[in-house]
């Protein structure tokens, strides 16, 4: 027995011994171990700075960026509007809606510059601007990290410090409380993760960040003061959401729309996109014709593309030691990024039988103009409608959906039993009616062009030229309101129209287009001023129908002959 007591206390000295000598070998490496990593830590650093050294040249992208509000091509009453909004004592949170590579970032940039130089701002001459991109915006469920609201470091996670060590939840802060004080560009903000939407806009009502942790002790005398402060107070963040989007207003959730002003960023026009590619041709030293310029605005989609074009053109053109950027070197451009030629539509430029100018509004909110022909053959009264897009297939970042122009086609059909209604001959005739080109029109704007177009190849009479029209018709003759008669008006000026017919009630909608405005409250009105040019050389002009009309769908008199008298415009 006794041995055994002394085995165990021999045994028992000898790993107190142990134990002892390896700490104090380990004391003694810890210098020789500190010397090769801070030697390793050197040698990054060294790197680091190396890599910093180098630098390729600037993109010509960059180059091009404006530097003034003024230097925004096309988008004058946008940037006016972003200014009025970030300016002065109440700067509010805003929505840049708009198709991409049209100056949303570069003028929410320079908007808060402007802002910051305006009178009562709140902003400090040091206001931050952070940027980020919607679609990358990365976070865990489990709210370890969260890059854009913030997040808190538990004990229990990989790499807390030695704050960790003791039990201590570290906060860790995101974009919100970096932009304190400043603004906060979402690009792409439509994408946004629908978790990380809720968050903003908790964010945007409180202005405070919120933390929790179950980790966090307020009795902990360990923990530093901030981190008291900041889990009973939050963490700050006042700053002003800047969100751009290429999606169309109804895509976003409403509680967002609600707090943020919106304001609408055009497509730009083939002129305004050769001005840019000039632009990037003088800054990279090398001279554009206007006519190529022209040429690389009908092929790109927007700025950054015209820019894009310019930048290869001119390393072709380098190449073969040219000073300046030529149409060969334009059409290699073309051929090799298969770039497509805008889509123009062509107005009629003389008077013509069922040919009518139409108007439509893209997603874009760019106004189009949509030539529409009709033709009538032998048949029982049916009416054909082609060039028309079924579905349209729409592409988002969550998911996809189907529209469908089923009221484009109901708007043919009350078009049709209008006609029938005031005694046209449309029983006798199969009615054919087509968009050149195939756009995807939905929505009842383009009725009273239909019944137009219908009531001429009816009764074989030419329709004017220099006119569009755009407006709802009911079965009963009367025309309604529509939308977008803004964006429609420059699309008709633009292609050199002289009248736009309208809905009376459109008619006191600020319009600034140079082109001349003809409200009409029926159906008889529409026929009298789309056959005006054509009264005063006595050409035919469309017939009374058979049947009597009622005075509300036809408040002008019938002339003797039975011909409809041509109303004056307003």
């Amino acid at each position: 027995m006794l041995m055994n007591v002394i085995l165990i206390v021999q045994l028992t000295v000898t790993i107190v011994v142990g134990v002892y000598f390896y700490r104090q070998m380990r004391a003694q490496s810890a210098p020789e171990r500190a010397a090769q990593s801070g030697g390793k830590a050197q040698a990054d650093w060294r790197r680091l700075n190396a890599l910093r050294r180098i630098h390729l040249s600037e993109p010509l992208s960059e180059q091009v960026r404006p530097a003034r509000m003024e230097d925004i091509v096309g988008q004058g009453e946008g940037v006016e509007a972003l200014r009025a909004v970030l300016s002065g004592p109440n700067p509010q949170h805003v929505l840049i809606y708009g198709p991409p590579g049209v100056g949303k970032t570069c003028a929410a940039r320079l908007a808060l510059e402007a802002a910051k130089r305006s009178e009562g701002t709140p902003f400090l001459p040091t206001a931050p601007f952070i940027e980020m991109d919607a679609t990358c915006v990365r976070f865990d469920e489990r709210a370890i990290a969260d890059p854009l609201i913030g997040s808190v470091h538990d004990p229990i996670y990989q790499g807390a410090g030695q704050l960790g060590a003791n039990g201590v939840p570290q906060p860790k802060e995101g974009a919100v409380t970096r932009a304190h004080g400043g603004v906060l560009f979402l690009d792409e903000i439509g994408e946004l993760h629908p978790t990380q939407m809720n968050k903003l806009l908790k964010v945007l009502e409180d202005r405070v960040v919120r933390f929790e942790s179950a980790y966090y002790d307020p009795n902990d005398t360990a923990t530093p003061r901030w981190i008291h402060d900041v889990f009973h107070n939050g963490m700050p963040a006042d700053f002003r959401l800047i969100g751009a989007t290429t999606r169309a207003p109804e895509d976003l959730p409403p509680a967002l729309r609600s707090r943020c002003m919106e304001i609408f960023f055009r497509a730009l026009e083939p002129g305004e996109l050769a001005r840019i590619a000039q632009g990037a041709a003088q800054r990279v030293g090398l001279e554009l014709s206007d006519g190529d310029a022209a040429c690389v605005g009908r092929y790109a989609g927007n700025g950054r593309e015209a820019v894009n074009m310019v930048q290869m053109a001119a390393a072709i053109a380098r190449q073969n030691g040219r000073r300046a950027i030529g149409a060969a070197e334009i059409r290699w451009v073309i051929d090799c990024g298969r770039y497509s030629p805008r889509h123009e539509p062509a107005r009629a430029t003389a008077p013509g039988i069922g040919a009518v100018n139409a108007l439509a509004v893209s997603g874009a909110g760019e106004g189009l103009l949509l030539p529409l022909e009709a033709v009538k053959t032998p048949g029982c009264g049916r009416v054909t409608i082609t060039g028309i897009v079924e579905e349209e297939e729409l592409a988002g970042g969550h998911g996809k959906k189907m529209r469908r122009a089923s009221m484009a086609r109901s708007a043919a059909e009350n078009a049709l039993t209008l006609l029938k209604s005031l005694g046209y001959p449309a029983r006798d005739f199969d009615l054919h009616l087509n968009f050149p080109g195939g756009v995807p029109v939905d929505g009842p704007s383009a009725g009273v062009a239909m019944a137009i177009a219908m009531a001429s190849a009816l009764q074989d009479v030419p329709v004017a030229c220099d006119f569009a029209v755009t407006g709802e018709v009911s079965v009963r003759g009367q025309v309604l309101p529509v939308g977008g008669v803004r964006a429609k008006a420059r699309a008709a000026a633009k292609a050199g129209l002289k009248r736009l017919i309208l809905p009376a009630a459109n008619a006191s909608e600020r319009i600034d287009a140079d082109i001349r405005l003809c409200p009409v409250n029926s159906i008889q009105e529409a026929f009298s001023l789309a056959l005006e040019a054509d009264a005063a050389s006595g050409a035919g002009r469309l017939r009374a129908p058979a049947r009597e009309i009622p005075a509300a769908i036809a408040p002008h008199p019938l002339a003797a002959n039975g011909s409809q008298k041509a109303a004056d415009a307003p």
